[in-house]
């Protein structure tokens, strides 16, 4: 049975695996990433944010992130990766679903992310769910991301 359930510290490690491998299949681990991932508790959730994990009886195939910003009402749609051996089976999709389901019960007003145009996939689904393209900021939090995407909820 597949089930999103919310962070327990128990699946820590796989919050830090399923986001380095992802890392390193697509591009490089970035300082500021191998500090979030190895601290989740202090960068993300000690903040107000949130991390989920998309499992099938007690395999853990995917994850996510939503991190708060500098605008309380705007949280930051980060750290998704799944599996190798799942991606392609619509498992990204029930993630971002859930997030945006999430968000609206929280009643944020906006989701955000940052992901790179090489990633075509993704920037394919983001825009299927609504997503629109914002300029990003010099100062952005990683080098790779050369796309920055809101959805107002």
């Amino acid at each position: 049975m597949i089930e999103i359930i919310p962070y327990k510290k128990q699946y820590r490690s796989d919050f830090y695996k399923l986001n380095i491998e992802w890392l390193q299949t697509y591009f490089y681990v970035e300082p500021y990433d191998e500090e979030v991932l190895s601290k989740p508790e202090t960068y993300i959730l000690n903040k107000g944010g949130h991390i989920f994990f998309i499992k099938n009886d007690e395999r853990i195939l995917g994850t996510f992130a939503l991190m708060p910003t500098a605008n309380p009402a705007c949280f930051e749609l980060t750290k998704m990766a799944v599996l190798p051996a799942y991606r392609g089976q619509k498992i990204g999709q029930q993630l971002l679903q859930f997030a945006i389901d999430f968000a609206k019960r929280q009643s944020y007003e906006s989701l955000m992310l940052y992901s790179n145009t090489k990633l075509e996939n993704a920037i394919y689904l983001y825009r299927k769910y609504g997503f629109k393209e914002l300029p990003v900021e010099p100062n952005a939090p990683y080098k790779r991301g050369n796309i920055k995407m809101e959805l107002i909820l």
